[in-house]
């Protein structure tokens, strides 16, 4: 099954600043497509552009029900409400939080109150609990340790049988270690 379609995608913030194209990408259930290259290629703004965040200038995106994970689950997250509440709010089935290795007890508690790893792993729980067809994963691994890296990218790949996954990294061994393809966007 298809959960991402785009077709000939054209995009830019200026005619002298044209990111992509004719760009086209297909993400089916069950698939890591990674998305690599440096800082300002327009990574973020593919996503930006599936979310339906920007416009194309031409071209089309087919996209099913999605999610995000963000780089930076400290702004993904409200700062005055618990986890659970910000969890709760979006839900669509319950997921077993002890599954992506998070303590029950954590939800409870503030952003604040959890380390990166924590926070990290209970976004993912959020996007997961929102039955997605596609989980859109904007560098989701960058701010961690190795360990942590590992850990929160097997528990993403736990889900390959319920979603797609378009990952965003500057890490090429990460996506030659989980993606089935790479597409790799220069300047």
């Amino acid at each position: 099954m298809r959960v991402l379609k785009i077709e000939n995608l054209s995009f830019g913030y200026s005619k002298e600043k044209v990111i992509f194209k004719n760009f086209s990408l297909e993400v089916n259930l069950g698939e890591v497509v990674s998305i690599v290259g440096p800082s300002g290629v327009g990574k973020s703004t593919l996503f930006e552009l599936i979310g339906g965040f920007l416009k194309p200038w031409s071209g089309k995106i087919e996209v099913e029900r999605f999610s995000s994970v963000f780089q930076d689950p400290y702004t993904s997250f409200h700062p005055s409400y618990t986890i659970k509440n910000q969890i709760d709010e979006v839900k669509v089935s319950e997921v077993d939080p002890t599954a992506l290795d998070i303590d029950p007890s954590l939800l409870n508690k503030l952003p604040h109150q959890l380390s990166g790893g924590q926070l990290q792993r209970c976004s993912i729980l959020r996007a997961i609990s929102m039955e997605p067809k596609l989980l859109l994963a904007d560098e989701p691994t960058s701010a961690l340790d190795n360990l942590t890296q590992l850990k929160v990218m097997k528990l993403l790949l736990k889900y390959l049988d319920r979603v797609g996954i378009l990952l965003i990294t500057h890490d090429l061994d990460l996506a030659r270690w989980c993606s089935d393809r790479i597409i790799e966007l220069g300047e």
